[in-house]
């Protein structure tokens, strides 16, 4: 008689459930958010090597590719902060205002709000002094 060990199915173990899809979206998500940070180093480098070396930078940032990629990561970088703003009630410590306690979807929507006006006010300030 041979003895064989157990070996659990892994294969597909976040698809069976929406909560785990959930979560692989996320990291997923980070994917996105990190090749957008190094998108921008580059960006930095090609500024710190001169102007020559930044318009081209720039110009490749306007081909067909660099717009769909944008846009990819526009639709992940807004669900990768959707998620931390999910999350931000359960690793808050209660906050109360005026004796009473702040609603979980009260914090999460206060913390979007803030995003959305954050973004709104960088984008006007970009637009106003562009050239």
């Amino acid at each position: 008689m041979t003895l064989r060990t157990y070996v659990r199915p892994t294969a597909g173990w976040w698809r069976r459930n929406g909560h785990y899809r959930a979560y692989m979206v996320r990291e997923a998500s980070s994917v996105f958010v990190t090749a957008y940070a190094l998108v921008l180093l580059v960006g930095l480098a090609r500024l710190a090597q001169g102007r020559v070396p930044f318009e081209a930078w720039r110009a490749a940032l306007a081909t067909p590719w660099a717009l769909g990629f944008h846009v990819v990561a526009l639709g992940f970088f807004v669900c990768h902060a959707w998620t931390w703003f999910a999350v931000m009630p359960k690793t808050l410590p209660f906050i109360r205002v005026g004796g009473r306690r702040v609603s979980d979807d009260g914090i999460v929507a206060a913390g979007a709000c803030a995003a959305v006006a954050a973004s709104l006010v960088l984008f006007l300030a970009v637009w106003w002094t562009r050239p």
